[in-house]
């Protein structure tokens, strides 16, 4: 994995910037929600910013991609096509029709268990894990431990939007985190 550097890092940044929305008060009283919305609604865009988180990775360095629901599925897929791998969903508990690991983890506000089939990868299969936005690692760290647990290797963790003042990428030590904007 590279880090963002020059010309590239910041139009990448500027990119996702640009289309993230401030929403007070959602889901409750006290956050400020970033709405990546009008980045998906906007095809140039997204695809810029898909084609700017699978430039950041040497080719050939991750089997296969772990999308967290539910935007993580939409930046996920979008990566997995773009880098000619597969694509493994990351579930909110429930949701899944076999047999599958689950973890429960704190959020900002509240608590959520997410799931993964048990053989959602095959032993030692190199995983990026994707989701919209890191806040305070919790999912990020719930899902990293998933994909271990179910035989993956977790190679990175690649984010839109990294609220750094949350300091999620703490929860997430040994694993290289990468965010197209980091506020």
């Amino acid at each position: 994995m590279t880090e963002p550097e020059g010309d590239a890092g910041r139009a990448a940044a500027d990119l996702v910037a640009s289309h993230v929305l401030d929403v007070a008060d959602f889901p409750q009283p006290g956050i400020v929600f970033k709405d990546l919305t009008p980045l998906f609604a906007d095809g140039a865009a997204f695809a810029r910013a898909i084609d700017a988180i699978v430039e950041r990775y040497d080719k050939g360095s991750f089997d296969v991609v772990a999308g967290i629901e539910a935007r993580g599925f939409m930046i996920g897929a979008g990566v997995a096509l773009a880098a000619g791998v597969g694509f493994v969903p990351v579930r909110k508990a429930g949701k899944l029709p076999r047999t599958a690991l689950a973890a429960t983890y704190a959020l900002e506000y509240g608590e959520a268990t997410l799931e993964v089939h048990a053989d959602a990868f095959v032993a030692g299969q190199r995983v990026l894990v994707v989701d919209d936005v890191l806040a305070t690692g919790g999912t990020a760290e719930a899902t990293m431990g998933l994909v271990e647990r179910a035989g993956g290797t977790p190679v990175g963790f690649s984010v839109l939007l990294e609220l750094a003042f949350l300091h999620g990428r703490e929860r997430l030590r040994g694993f290289p985190v990468q965010a197209l904007l980091t506020v």
